[in-house]
């Protein structure tokens, strides 16, 4: 009889030993979805409900917003088991010099104990099909051996769960990668130091470039090239707007946020999730004058047909210059040839010519009375036909001396000037904060937006001047019969614009 009660004993220790009873697992063989949303929660989908960083409850989370995948951080204690914390301390005991019995003394700030690998990789597997789970190995302070002891000792975990098809490796340490892939060649792995180009990637094997994202703005040419390689583009650690839009914009593959609820809304609205893809664009990531081989000036003080007042000059970095991301168009009274006021004139080059598409801007505006910025377009066949038979497309018109209040308006024979065919929208904040003005314009219709919403629709046909190719332009003019008068304190005020994209429907 003692002898039975020892079996049952032994046998439901077994039993409830394996992770098939740890977790809610999926039927052997089901094939995993995983969801297209480009969203990486960064240590889980922590921020929003307040959890901690890299719980099991931050995870959970993740699963259930339906993120593309869960990024967590792995290091290995004193006593070799694989924990689940991002730095190299725990409630200031080093995570690699210390025992994990020593570690549980202390708990998460959702009352979770630190969580092992085998317990995270049962959670993300436990009902779930749709998220990835992203596995960063931390590089042992100790050691570079011990490194790579730590891949393999995840690698076989990973394999003793079954859970191969759910994790991705990536690791600051190139050394880690190359070895889990001498364990299992099949294995996936990203590169997180942003040192090494895609090529080489692809050379040695590493499936995924996972970097800043201000690698890729450095390195542009990168994204192109990764897309030509088949290496996998992911994008770290992205939390602000202007930023995830500019990936989305370019096609990424993957984002990782500390805030994934946004970029899912983000990625909601934009262009490319709507059926565009960016075809020609400035991100202003460079400094100097405006790059020559995007833009040209146009120069001159005739009045430009308007009774401006400022004379527009050319390569004069006084007026138009580009420095930490942005181009400032600079307008100020300085006496230049005929004029009281210089300013800047920017005009796409030839190469840059659409015919239909989405052309979309973020830019601030400036305040003082008298100024009188635009971002707007002209048929590109202005020198044979004249204006207004070309056409013109103005995405944002402000007036100093109407703050906050924004045109989008267009101008064709019968509609030019005064008589224009437009609307105006409130947006409170022009000149303190940057907005994003777009239009989309097509064979059937012409849409203005201002931050994602429309505010006005306008048909296009055969019978008006929109159905050919027209160049963009960014200035900023001084009075004139739109600007009006010029504050006579007047001294200097500028027009900052983020970036400039061109999208056409794809296909």
């Amino acid at each position: 009889m003692q002898f039975f009660f020892i079996l049952v004993i032994v046998l439901g220790f077994i039993s409830c030993k394996g992770p098939e009873n740890s977790a809610k697992l999926l039927p052997v063989g089901t094939q995993l979805a995983f969801a297209e949303n480009k969203v990486i929660a960064h240590r889980g989908a922590w921020k929003k409900e307040h959890l901690p960083e890299n719980s099991i409850a931050a995870l959970k989370q993740a699963i259930l917003l339906k993120c593309a995948g869960s990024e967590f951080d792995v290091r290995m204690t004193a006593d070799d088991s694989l924990v689940i914390n991002h730095d190299p301390e725990f409630n200031k005991l080093p995570v690699e010099k210390a025992k994990y019995a020593d570690l549980l003394a202390f708990s998460l700030t959702n009352g979770e104990k630190l969580p092992t690998l085998r317990e995270y990789i049962l959670a993300g597997m436990d009902k779930n099909s749709a998220t990835r789970l992203v596995c960063e190995i931390k590089p042992s302070e100790i050691s570079k051996e011990r490194s790579k002891l730590i891949a393999q000792k995840v690698v076989n975990l990973i394999q003793l769960l079954k859970a191969e098809q759910y994790v991705t490796y990536i690791s600051f340490d190139y050394d880690i990668l190359k070895k889990i892939l001498s364990i299992n060649p099949k294995a996936i792995t990203q590169y997180l130091n942003g040192n090494i180009s895609p090529v080489q990637l692809k050379t040695d094997g590493i499936a995924g470039a996972d970097y800043h994202f201000s690698v890729y703005q450095k390195h542009s040419d990168w994204i192109e090239t990764a897309k030509k390689q088949n290496i996998v583009l992911n994008a770290w650690t992205v939390n602000e707007v202007k930023d995830m839009e500019w990936l989305l914009a370019n096609e990424v593959d993957y984002i990782t946020t500390n805030e994934p609820e946004l970029l899912l809304e983000r990625l909601k609205l934009s262009p490319v999730s709507n059926g565009w893809k960016l075809v020609w664009a400035d991100e202003f990531n460079y400094a100097g004058l405006p790059d020559s081989s995007k833009w040209g000036f146009q120069t001159g003080g005739n009045g430009w047909g308007n009774n401006e007042l400022q004379y527009y000059t050319a390569n004069d970095t006084n007026t138009a210059m580009v420095a930490n991301g942005i181009l400032k168009i600079t307008a100020l009274k300085q006496e230049t040839e005929n004029r009281e006021y210089k300013s800047a004139r920017l005009v796409t080059a030839k190469k840059a010519e659409f015919k239909y598409g989405r052309i979309e801007s973020r830019a601030k505006v400036p305040a003082a009375v008298g100024t009188w910025p635009a971002i707007w377009m002209l048929g590109a066949n202005i020198r044979e036909v004249k204006w207004p038979a070309c056409g013109e497309i103005d995405i944002m018109e402000h007036r100093g001396m109407e703050l906050d209040k924004v045109h989008g308006t267009l101008h064709y024979p019968g509609h030019s000037g005064g008589n224009a065919v437009g609307k105006t929208i409130m947006v409170p904040g022009v000149t303190t904060a940057f907005h994003k003005y777009a239009v989309e314009w097509d064979a059937i219709e012409m849409k203005f937006f201002v931050d994602d919403s429309l505010y006005f629709t306008i048909p296009n046909s055969e019978k008006i001047p929109f159905n050919h190719d027209f160049f963009i332009i960014l200035n900023l003019a001084l009075g004139g019969n739109f600007g009006g008068e010029v504050d006579p304190a007047f001294l200097k005020d500028v027009m900052e614009v983020d970036y400039v994209r061109v999208f056409q429907r794809k296909g």
